[in-house]
């Protein structure tokens, strides 16, 4: 029989435990739920191999899991090792490329559903979402896995990509919920590298104001994989929007496939 738990822990109802470069079974939440004071209710969802796309879909499913669920309170958890990618024998330009690019890196968001009450006035809240593949791209970003470990598959168009696709895409998710590009006050942007964010500045033609706090997550930290969106989230929430700005959240990983989300600074009552 389990004991009854209480404490901050025990009133998380869902753990989303986000990776793409470790494998464990048991998963990483069942491990982290044994070393914390959390419910043995609290129920698992182990995402893996969204890579650099990953830590936005976490916030997508957690969205949506508290839209089913308006009373739950959910753990968004984003760990990525990077560095386990080294090929110290691979002096291939995708490698070099990867590791100097790559770092590792954790975070973590609380999410909560529209009937908890929230010990903060001015909050961002998450109000649609979509999901995007794109076909027989496969290539595009990834791991092969060898006998040595994993190596990183990086395609030389991936700002071209963005370049092409990602505007087209933009523009359809906010037509679908009446927004306009003129409308993002702020654009919560993985930074997959510099040409990935100079090519989100000439595909959605937006000032260098944009993609500011997204250059200085990636000066400091680099591209952790997942972690990073919300790192440049935090980032942004701490230079205060005011509310009633809106903002577009927005991540590219392997598939190849986008994530986006629109989010609104309200003050809670």
């Amino acid at each position: 029989m389990f004991a009854r738990r209480t404490g901050d822990d025990a009133e998380i109802d869902a753990i989303f435990c986000v990776t793409s470069t470790g494998v464990s079974t048991p998963s990483l939440d069942a491990r982290i739920m044994n070393r914390l004071n959390m419910s043995p209710h609290t129920k698992r969802v182990p995402l893996w191999g969204l890579g650099c796309a990953g830590g936005a879909a976490g916030l997508s499913r957690g969205y949506e899991y508290c839209r089913a669920f308006p009373e739950a309170r959910v753990l968004i958890l984003c760990i990525e090792l990077c560095s386990l990618t080294f090929q110290p024998n691979d002096q291939s330009k995708s490698n070099l490329i990867g590791t100097s690019l790559f770092s590792d890196g954790v975070a973590c968001v609380l999410m909560q559903g529209e009937k908890v009450k929230s010990r903060h006035t001015h909050v961002p809240v998450i109000t649609h979402t979509r999901s995007t593949l794109m076909p027989d791209s496969l290539r595009v970003m990834g791991w092969d896995v060898s006998d040595t470990g994993l190596h990183v598959v990086f395609s030389r168009d991936i700002p071209s990509i963005v370049t092409d696709w990602l505007d087209e895409n933009v523009i359809s998710f906010l037509s679908v919920i009446d927004r306009s590009k003129e409308d993002i006050d702020q654009f919560v942007a993985h930074p997959g590298g510099k040409k990935v964010l100079t090519a989100y500045e000439q595909s959605l033609q937006f000032p260098s104001e944009h993609t500011e706090p997204a250059r200085e997550v990636l000066r400091n930290h680099g591209n952790m994989s997942s972690p990073t969106v919300l790192y440049v989230f935090k980032e942004i929430i701490d230079r205060g929007p005011s509310v009633g700005e809106q903002g577009l959240v927005t991540a590219l990983g392997p598939g190849f496939c986008s994530e986006l989300l629109w989010v609104e600074w309200r003050e809670e009552r």
